[in-house]
């Protein structure tokens, strides 16, 4: 009898044992895109100023700290703003989405205005905090494009206060990759997310490497120093808000190019 239910036990841990091995191979092969602990939410509203910075095509909003290039190609268009230093937050804020609205001004529209944190506003010390110095920290501000600031006030205004509040960035499509650097150093800027909008860590593996750590550069770049040309590119992100992570496989094929972007099929929630 002791053989008899030894061998069944014996037959049991054979079964279970192919079973976890076929989901594991399925695990791999069909790799789930997505690990989502926290999906992205409004936060309360909070009270700053505003000001803008260039003329109505917003063109000298073009670039910016957080590396994005042309806003209109990267899809930001004049939706942006650039971020005081407390706000800016060392560039972790960049692709973050803020509703803005005037308050307790005679300049003021009805109404808010959604933007994209694409740029930093430096410190100008030179001025008082209160009078010119609006960027100067501890002060939370945005110096917005001409088009946007012009949907919630008057341009002759010039400064106006306002109430803003970090919503969710709702985004065409999945999370793009700007490829730049060389042979021998990846330096990938990171556009179009949803959800929280920004990345706090990244990780790179090539067809023939295993996950490594970027680090970051600036703004929404990171960087890997690896050899990693010839090779078919995947990309783990964790959002900085959120701490979702994400896994897009395959986004960039062996014959990459510095110079060129690549879009994935999957974005943050």
């Amino acid at each position: 009898m002791a053989s008899f239910n030894c061998k069944l036990s014996l037959i049991f841990l054979i079964i279970v044992s192919m079973a976890f091995f076929h989901q594991t191979m399925a695990d791999a092969y069909y790799s789930t895109p997505t690990i989502s602990p926290t999906t992205f939410k409004a936060m309360p509203w909070k009270q700053a100023f505003a000001t803008f910075y260039g003329d109505e095509t917003a063109s000298e909003t073009m670039g910016g700290a957080c590396g994005y290039g042309n806003l209109f190609n990267s899809g930001y268009g004049t939706a942006t703003a650039a971020l005081s230093t407390v706000l800016f937050g060392n560039g972790y804020s960049c692709g973050q989405c803020f509703q803005i609205m005037c308050v307790k001004s005679k300049f003021c529209y009805t109404g808010f205005t959604t933007i994209t944190a694409t740029n930093l506003c430096p410190p100008n010390w030179s001025q008082d905090s209160n009078h010119g110095g609006w960027c100067n920290p501890p002060r939370q501000h945005f110096d917005m494009s001409k088009p946007a600031f012009m949907k919630i006030a008057q341009w002759k205004a010039g400064i106006v206060p306002v109430s803003y509040r970090r919503v969710p960035c709702v985004k065409k499509g999945g999370i793009k990759f700007a490829l730049q650097g060389n042979g021998y150093w990846l330096l990938v800027y990171v556009m179009n997310v949803a959800g929280g909008g920004d990345v706090a860590s990244i990780w790179v593996k090539g067809s023939k490497t295993g996950w490594m750590s970027m680090s970051h550069n600036w703004g929404a770049s990171y960087q890997a120093f690896a050899t990693l040309s010839g090779q078919t590119l995947s990309f783990k992100l964790t959002s900085y808000t959120s701490h979702e992570t994400i896994i897009v496989n395959n986004v960039a094929p062996s014959n990459w190019r510095v110079g060129m972007t690549y879009q994935a099929n999957v974005n943050f929630h």
